[in-house]
């Protein structure tokens, strides 16, 4: 079989202006980056305002563990074959960061026969949109230093700053820096550090921004410090929303691929789901939504973190609900939530499947708190045996739930074709009656239990001296009703790692929280989880090279 980049490099891809054309976008319409990549202009956005939504699908998953998914190449796959049995679907996918890339877990534009493609632009430097989001984030670090260096007449506090720089790379040794070294002349020393780009106030901004002037207005509402009276100030503060908004003006219009089978794409925007809210952009889905009967998006991680932030988030900035939900298994995942170590998981074993259904079971019964018709989807691996398809299919059928095997990693299009034809018939047979897991007016405790105990599964929450005083201030300055955006280990339910399956009687330990009111929502952090991943011993980047003429190679 041949790798990812191989396949990709062996199609021959289309002009991008003629995959778009299948959704009636016109040459005016869009500003190209090359033959195959092209950014959607604000005339044709806003042209569509007035049309009819179609149907939403959010694809999500089980936790994720090191045996693989297949979420993106399943929605990849997914839309391929609504495609092919004549539904006319687009897809709206997050952008890939160069840290995962580089590092471990891989790009972001599928796999196999389902991918996005030009893969290797898409999974670098792409249009260049986590550039000018680094940009207009470290562009804001400077104009912070430099309010300090020219006598401060906002009063921050140099130790109360908790705007981060960042860069889109893991790099651990940033984690925690300090600036302003060497002298007058070059800045008041302060501690400082970075983040990953991903999990940039802006890029969650840049996500969940409607238009241009929505922008403007929610990075004019970042919190960048307190003064020495610990009252927070704003980016407006500063009077700086303007130049922000200019260095972003193009990263914000979505960007256009294709598939292998000519599906139209959108891949916008790319926030972690572990660290911030996991969704590609509202302009992306609501665009699809408008130009497609069907639209494919998806949201990162397990379901216990990115559909409940794309549900709780994202969903009230979006002109329309989901229709369904489809969640993503392997039988080798399963296998291993049920205890089975990874080297043992191409063989057969009934009873760990059983074991790690668990996961599953409660991903599904979370979905339907929602209100939400759910689908599972079992992304097929040669190593499945027949006894364990039917044990899992079995299992499904006790708890109602469809469930489909699909093989579009290895067989594309054709591979989905049952999976798209049942999601047909669950949307026109089911009624969505959607309902977040939470009042918007609850209080940000009342928030947190409700998520910690409806969709993880937990006991309590315990909450840091920190995060009691934060809790206060919070209320002081009326941002106790925001939205939260829970930061947790993707690996578990709960804030420990290595306890899968579906444990429950555990605490969820809130150890401080970030406010993120430009985004319009506050991140409460749990357990150990980092804003800067570190690399792995053995990094991908090592396998990457680049030939003579240009092409690249080891790039998965």
């Amino acid at each position: 079989m041949k790798s990812d980049i191989e396949i990709a490099q062996s199609v021959v891809l289309k002009p991008i202006i003629d995959i778009v054309k299948k959704v009636g976008i016109d040459d005016d319409d869009i500003e190209l980056y090359g033959k195959y990549k092209a950014k959607l202009s604000f005339d044709k956005i806003n042209s569509l305002e007035s049309e009819k939504t179609g149907k939403l699908i959010l694809v999500t998953a089980i936790n994720p563990t090191p045996a693989g998914e297949g979420k993106s190449t399943m929605s990849i796959g997914l839309a391929d074959a609504l495609n092919k049995i004549g539904k006319k679907t687009m897809i709206a996918l997050r952008e890939p960061s160069l840290g995962p890339v580089m590092g471990i877990k891989g790009g972001a534009a599928g796999g196999g026969f389902a991918q996005v493609l030009p893969m290797e632009d898409i999974n670098l430097h792409f249009t260049g949109d986590m550039h000018a989001i680094t940009t207009a984030n470290n562009a804001l670090s400077a104009l912070i230093d430099n309010h300090l260096q020219q006598g401060n007449k906002l009063g921050i506090d140099q130790r109360r700053i908790i705007w981060k720089r960042v860069v889109d790379l893991n790099d651990r040794a940033l984690r925690q820096v300090i600036v302003g070294l060497g002298g007058p002349l070059n800045g008041i020393p302060r501690e400082d550090g970075f983040d990953i780009t991903v999990a940039s106030e802006i890029m969650a901004i840049l996500c969940l921004a409607r238009n241009l002037n929505d922008l403007k207005e929610r990075l004019a509402s970042i919190v960048i410090a307190y003064d020495h009276d610990k009252k927070p100030i704003y980016v407006r503060d500063l009077k700086v929303e303007g130049a922000l908004t200019l260095i972003l003006k193009d990263a914000i219009k979505p960007n256009l691929v294709q598939t292998i089978y000519g599906t139209p794409a959108l891949v916008h925007g790319g926030p972690f789901a572990n660290i911030a809210h996991g969704c590609n952009s509202v302009i992306a889905t609501s665009t699809a939504l408008r130009l497609a009967d069907y639209t494919v998006t998806e949201a990162g991680f397990g379901a216990d973190l990115g559909a409940e932030k794309f549900l709780d988030i994202k969903v009230p900035n979006l002109p329309k609900d989901p229709d369904a939900v489809v969640i993503v298994a392997t039988l080798r995942a399963l296998k291993m939530h049920g205890g089975l170590a990874k080297e043992s998981l191409n063989t057969e074993n009934i009873s760990a499947l059983k074991e790690g259904f668990a996961n599953l079971k409660r991903h599904v019964e979370n979905i339907r708190k929602y209100g939400l018709p759910v689908i599972v989807a079992i992304n097929e691996f040669v190593t499945d045996t027949k006894a364990e398809i039917d044990t899992l299919k079995e299992l499904c059928k006790a708890i109602n739930v469809p469930v489909e095997l699909a093989s579009v990693w290895a067989n594309g299009a054709e591979g989905g074709v049952e999976l798209a034809q049942t999601l047909v018939e669950v949307i026109e047979n089911s009624q969505s009656n959607f309902k977040p897991i939470y009042d918007k007016d609850d209080s940000i405790e009342t928030k947190i239990t409700l998520i910690v105990k409806e969709i993880y599964g937990g006991k309590s929450v315990q909450f840091s001296a920190k995060a009691k005083n934060q809790l206060k201030q919070f209320k002081a300055y009326e941002w106790d009703k925001l939205p939260v955006c829970m930061a947790k280990t993707q690996y578990s339910f709960s804030d420990n790692p290595k306890l899968l399956g579906a444990p429950t009687d555990f605490d969820i330990t809130i150890r401080e929280f970030v406010p993120k009111t430009g985004a319009g929502f506050i991140v409460a952090l749990t357990g150990d989880v980092m804003t800067m991943p570190g690399l792995p011993k053995i990094p991908a980047a090592l396998n990457m090279d680049v030939s003579e003429d240009g092409v690249a190679l080891g790039l998965f």
